[in-house]
């Protein structure tokens, strides 16, 4: 089956660098008209114009997933804009690592409330702006490996991410009936810019010998589980979370 987003408007949170940037160029070639969100549009305005070069087409809109309100207007000027959302990319999130003992209640309402509250309120969001257009449509979670194993110094990104995984299913499961597939991503170790020099070290080589490939994640390896679950060939997929890790999830103990 041909994976084609073309006709198709998606919207891609935390878009302005790293993993979101990737998802939203891999969306753009594959068709779709790509809405970019993110608290700061300024650096959105780069990565729009990069999409645009390549031939496709995309916008900026300010959206801060904490509030309500800019949420509702992001959504509504997509919409206004580009026209009706199919699909959603909920990729904000961040990360805290601290040990436990040293996590604040901040810190830890910080991580929560992006990564988990805001990804429920930019879900709600886009699924009632389907529900209202009477159409069905892909939501996209990024949640990560931490989902399913520990990690040292991360309670609150790993609790954030494995109450993701499980919003995830009972999303897929009220929102069913209405034509609204939500469905996951946990990405494994994924080497970017940020945390290149970290596996080039002792300690991050040591990590990566854990992994059963052997090898680090590139982003491109999660453009085959991304374009499947937002695009058609993944129509009867719903409430299912993609593992890309290099079998991490997998490796003993």
């Amino acid at each position: 089956m041909e994976i084609s987003l073309a006709n198709k408007v998606a919207l891609v949170t935390g878009a302005s660098g790293g993993l979101g940037r990737h998802f939203a160029h891999a969306l753009a070639r594959s068709g779709a008209r790509v809405a970019l969100a993110a608290r700061r549009k300024d650096r959105l305005h780069a990565v729009a114009r990069e999409i645009g070069d390549a031939g496709g087409h995309a916008m900026s809109v300010a959206l801060d997933v904490i509030d309500p309100d800019s949420i509702e207007a992001a959504v509504a000027r997509v919409a206004d804009t580009m026209g009706p959302i199919d699909i959603l990319v909920n990729n904000s999130g961040i990360a805290t690592a601290k040990p436990a003992l040293e996590t604040t209640a901040a810190d830890w309402d910080g991580t929560m409330d992006t990564n988990l509250r805001g990804a429920f309120l930019v879900a709600q969001a886009v699924a009632r702006h389907l529900v209202a257009r009477g159409h069905g449509g892909s939501i996209v979670n990024i949640a990560s490996v931490t989902a399913f194993r520990t990690a040292g110094q991360l309670a609150a990104y790993a609790a954030s991410k494995a109450g993701l995984v499980h919003l995830t299913r009972v999303l897929a499961l009220e929102w069913a009936r209405h034509g609204i597939r939500v469905n996951a991503i946990a990405p494994g170790y994924i080497e970017t810019d940020i945390n290149r020099a970290f596996f080039a070290s002792p300690a991050g080589e040591a990590v990566i010998r854990r992994i059963p490939q052997r090898r680090l994640g590139r982003p491109e390896d999660l453009d085959g589980a991304l374009l499947l679950l937002a695009s058609d060939a993944g129509r009867y997929m719903t409430g299912t979370t993609i593992t890309v890790d290099g079998g991490h999830v997998t490796s003993p103990l």
